[in-house]
C-alpha cells in the first residue's frame, strides 16, 4: 500500500489566488487551472476576459504538468520534428500540451499537482503559473514554521 500526497481544494484555491494576482497585475486575464497528482481537475477559474478558447487549454496544461510530472515548455522543443518525442503533442487524445504555461506542483521534492493557465504569452502563461506556485509555495513554508 502506498501513502499519496496531493493537493486539496484550499491548496487550489490557494493557487489561483496567487496566480490571478500576479495575472491582475499584468493585465492579462486568465484561465487558470489546478490538478492533482495524477492530473484530475480539482479547481479552475477564468477571470473576467479570459478567452474562453483558453479553458481547455489551461486544463490540459495542468493535466500535462502533473501526469508527466515535466513542465509543457520542457515538450516544445523535444515535440518540433525530428527530436525525441516527435508527434508526442497528438497524445493521449491531444491532450498532452507543448505550450508554456503548465508546471507540476511540488512538495518536498514529490509532484503533488499541477497548475495550467492560458490566455496571455507563453512567457506570460508561465511567469503567471509560477507566480500561484510561488505563493502557495510561500504560505506552506510559512504554516510549518
Amino acid at each position: 500500500m502506498k501513502t499519496i500526497n496531493r493537493l486539496d481544494i484550499d491548496d487550489a484555491r490557494q493557487l489561483i489566488a496567487g496566480a490571478a494576482a500576479h495575472a491582475g497585475s499584468i493585465g492579462v486575464p486568465m484561465c487558470i487551472a489546478i490538478t492533482d497528482e495524477s492530473g484530475q481537475l480539482i479547481a479552475f477559474e477564468r477571470m473576467e476576459g479570459g478567452k474562453v478558447t483558453s479553458t481547455t487549454i489551461a486544463i490540459d496544461k495542468a493535466f500535462t504538468a502533473a501526469a508527466a510530472r515535466k513542465a509543457t515548455h520542457e515538450y516544445g522543443s523535444a515535440s518540433q520534428p525530428g527530436a525525441p518525442a516527435y508527434g508526442i503533442n497528438a497524445a493521449i487524445g491531444g491532450r498532452l500540451m507543448v505550450v508554456a504555461g503548465g508546471l507540476p506542483v511540488i512538495w518536498q521534492g514529490e509532484v503533488v499537482g499541477g497548475i495550467g493557465v492560458s490566455s496571455g504569452t507563453p512567457a506570460q502563461d508561465q511567469a503567471v503559473a509560477q507566480a500561484g506556485i510561488d505563493a502557495w509555495t510561500a504560505r506552506n513554508e510559512a504554516a510549518r514554521g
